[in-house]
């Protein structure tokens, strides 16, 4: 099993997952409403936009989230009571209904001009989606936090969040984000939908920072750094040496004070937190040179990753990290300093992974490995990425960060001078003559 394939949130993910895309769909039900009134007043609406929105609902909210509570959610309350089976089975025949409802009002609404008796059957279709939310919310949710056990929510969340799943993992989240904005830039100006699209990208950024600045005495280090993180992405930054890259990443932990800006984490500023009121928030880092405890053994420098926790939590952890790195395993009654550089970083990593992050900083995983030993780490980070790990990775080497990056940004001399996608700043020609060697 690897290290973070089970959910690392609280249990009960998954209805935080359901209620998140309840909200989209209400506010996408909202909508329809109010795009059905404008019609009726003798407002033109462009056809396709209520293609992207039967789109939407078709392919994510029925073809999806549908079925992970099918298959997941409802069989296991069922399991527990049968006090909610009425509701359920409702829910059911709803979910099953539902694309054939949608295949009739696709015709109802694929011309410009759609009558009396397509603006009804929408009417009616808004209200059925906005009593089925209430059921859930109302009737199943509150039971299935009654009467479900640790063990079930954990295969439940399991379900949820699988980064691995081509019908639910990041890339197909991706497509229904898409899929949303889409229904967004369609909607008619006098629906705001635009509105609740922005609050959707503010949720996603986990980490916002801005006008972050920080000086050693009167040599100012970071002068004003503006930079974001979304959940799930593997944001590179990369520079040369002395262009303020650690004591980022130091002012980011807490370690290092900073003289000026915000840093807006998981929705709260935490620009004052002391650096281990941070762990507990979820930022663990992996330091520049490893910085294992040579003289402890590997066991108990990967236990002090988990110090926030009771041992018995961490045990779970303990387990997943050698499962992850099983030369650590191996040799975990050694010394931390008897391991080769190779073997430190992958202590270093799993020591940070203990921390269960929520953001995960890698600061120079590189330097001073031989050519095989950078490939390796560098599989590792690739292999956290794809399993949904959110990464802020500090690197000199830049070529290889940006490869693997989602979003890259370029620090000089304390700024930020460019930013994209990793692919981008890879045929930049600033970033390929200064960085890349090429």
């Amino acid at each position: 099993m690897s290290l973070i394939e089970k959910p690392e949130a609280a249990p009960m993910l998954a209805l935080t997952t359901i209620t998140d895309e309840h909200r989209n769909l209400w506010r996408l039900t909202v909508t329809l409403e109010a795009v059905a009134d404008d019609i009726a007043a003798g407002a033109a609406v462009d056809p396709a936009f209520f293609a992207a929105a039967f789109d939407y609902i078709d392919q994510f909210m029925d073809g999806c989230h549908h079925a992970k509570e099918d298959n997941h959610l409802f069989p296991a309350v069922r399991r527990r009571t049968d006090r909610a089976d009425a509701a359920i089975d409702r829910l059911q025949a709803e979910h099953r209904n539902g694309p054939e409802v949608l295949v009739a009002l696709r015709r109802h609404f694929a011309g410009p001009h759609p009558d009396g008796e397509a603006l009804a059957a929408l009417r009616t279709y808004a209200q059925v989606l906005r009593a089925h939310i209430a059921t859930e919310e109302k009737e199943v949710m509150p039971l299935a936090r009654a009467v479900l056990t640790a063990e079930d929510w954990a295969e439940i969340d399991h379900a949820f969040s699988s980064h691995t799943d081509p019908v639910f993992g990041p890339a197909a989240r991706d497509e229904f984000r898409a899929l949303y904005h889409r229904v967004a830039s369609l909607a008619p100006d006098s629906v705001g939908l635009g509105t609740a699209v922005q609050a959707e990208a503010d949720h996603d950024v986990l980490l916002r920072i801005s006008g972050l600045e920080s000086s050693y005495g009167r040599i100012r280090a970071l002068k004003g750094i503006d930079l974001e993180v979304r959940r799930g992405e593997l944001v590179a930054l990369v520079g040369a040496n002395g262009a303020g890259k650690t004591t980022f990443l130091r002012a980011l932990s807490g370690v290092q004070p900073i003289g000026g800006g915000r840093i807006v984490f998981d929705g709260a500023d935490i620009s004052r937190l002391r650096a281990d009121l941070r762990v507990r928030r979820g930022i663990c880092q992996s330091p520049e040179g490893r910085q294992v405890f040579g003289t402890l053994s590997i066991e108990d420098n990967l236990r002090l990753g988990a110090y926030t926790r009771t041992p018995a939590d961490a045990e779970p952890d303990l387990r997943r990290v050698y499962a992850m790195f099983p030369v650590l395993e191996e040799k975990r009654r050694l010394p931390a300093g008897t391991l080769s550089g190779g073997q430190q970083q992958m202590l270093a990593i799993g020591r940070a992974l203990m921390g269960r992050p929520k953001l995960l900083l890698l600061d120079e995983p590189s330097m001073g490995l031989a050519p095989l030993l950078v490939q390796e780490v560098f599989n590792v980070i690739r292999r956290l990425k794809e399993e949904g790990m959110t990464i802020l990775l500090v690197e000199q080497n830049a070529f290889a960060a940006l490869a693997i990056a989602d979003r890259g940004y370029v620090l000089e001399t304390g700024k930020v001078t460019l930013t994209g996608s990793g692919q981008e700043l890879i045929g930049n020609e600033q970033v390929r003559s200064a960085y890349l060697g090429m």
